[in-house]
């Protein structure tokens, strides 16, 4: 069974779809507390290291690598993705996650796994062009002999119900890797989208502001009365176009034509746009329900991030969304996950033989 050392983990999204592809768990590592609690009730039997990666040293993970035993080990180096994203905030001198991958090739050189997992945003590769980390970070993959393939790929291409694009990269030290075929393709011939209704239609209703008394992280986030009457008249599928002008914002009022997503509702029969680290607030994107007046909940917004129900999140309100924007989608990594355990299990018939 391959072994799975999940680097900036978050709260577990990678993880659990390696977990569901067959994979074995052995070691994540995060920063964040929040995430921390809510990788370690979930994956109680994985050793979880509440650390800045900046801080450890490539021999603390020793003896995790050891007792695999010589079994084919992946690391999964998922760094937060803000700074690449066309949303960020910071220059990127300024900030430090810009260069987590180099953190994570301290770990890849050191180690050498059999097997490497990227996915992060488009942006990534652009940054800094030339010198950009992630360039860097294949100049070391071909040093160290690696075979690699990478590409951006659209996640309700592999069965997610969102329209999110994200760069993918697999690696081998066994023999020669691709990217996993779409699954999902309707205009050309593949199986349908996979849409917010096929995830979240069997959720209660809630209010804006409340928690289902029966249902784990099924909480919304309360609204003003002016949102309220804001999502009031906007219909499915529709944004603050459809608003009369007294509910406009100053912006709008002033010519301003942009950010058509805020305040928007989702279309039930069509995937989601993809969720950030705001996931349940009205105003910072597409995030209304369908048809309920009110944001998206936590437990709606892990659903479609496809998280299974038995999934428990911790922390307040906006760490939950930001742990859940900032996850890789369940679905997603279970697709690389099988993809990966068949490569090795190729090449390991190969061997054999």
């Amino acid at each position: 069974m391959i072994k799975v050392f999940d680097f900036f983990s978050g709260c577990g999204g990678t993880s659990k779809g390696f977990k569901n592809a067959g994979l074995d768990l052995i070691c994540a590592i995060d920063n964040d507390s929040d995430a921390a609690a809510t990788y370690e009730h979930n994956f109680p039997d994985t050793t979880f290291i509440n650390q800045d990666i900046t801080q450890i040293d490539t021999e603390e993970i020793s003896s995790h690598i050891k007792s695999c035993q010589n079994a084919p080990i992946l690391f999964s180096g998922c760094a937060p993705c803000q700074p690449f994203s066309k949303q960020k905030t910071q220059k990127k001198d300024q900030d430090h996650r810009i260069y987590l991958l180099n953190e994570f090739k301290r770990f890849v050189a050191k180690y050498l796994p059999q097997y490497i997992f990227i996915e992060n945003v488009p942006g990534l590769q652009k940054l800094f062009k030339k010198d950009s980390p992630f360039e860097t970070f294949l100049t070391l993959l071909k040093k160290l002999g690696y075979f690699y393939d990478y590409s951006v790929i659209t996640s309700q291409s592999f069965g997610v119900p969102q329209r999110r694009k994200r760069l993918v990269l697999v690696a081998s030290s066994l023999g020669e890797i691709s990217i996993p075929k779409p699954a999902c393709d309707p205009e050309n011939g593949l199986g349908d989208y996979s849409t917010v209704r096929d995830w979240i239609e069997d959720l209660p209703a809630i209010n804006a502001g409340e928690e289902h008394a029966l249902i784990a992280n099924h909480r919304s986030a309360a609204l003003s009365n002016k949102n309220l009457e804001r999502i009031r008249r906007t219909p499915e599928g529709g944004n603050r176009l459809n608003w009369p002008k007294h509910l406009w914002l100053k912006c709008h009022l002033n010519g301003y034509k942009g950010h058509t997503d805020v305040y928007g509702r989702m279309k039930w029969d069509e995937p989601a746009t993809g969720l950030t680290t705001r996931c349940i607030s009205l105003s910072n994107g597409r995030f209304g329900h369908p048809d309920q007046n009110r944001a998206i909940s936590i437990r709606e917004a892990a659903c479609l991030q496809t998280f299974p129900m038995d999934f428990i999140f911790k922390g307040n309100l906006n760490s939950m969304a930001r742990q859940i924007g900032n996850a890789v989608p369940v679905k997603l990594a279970e697709v690389f996950g099988t993809h990966i355990l068949k490569h090795y299990s190729d090449i390991h018939g190969k061997i054999q033989n």
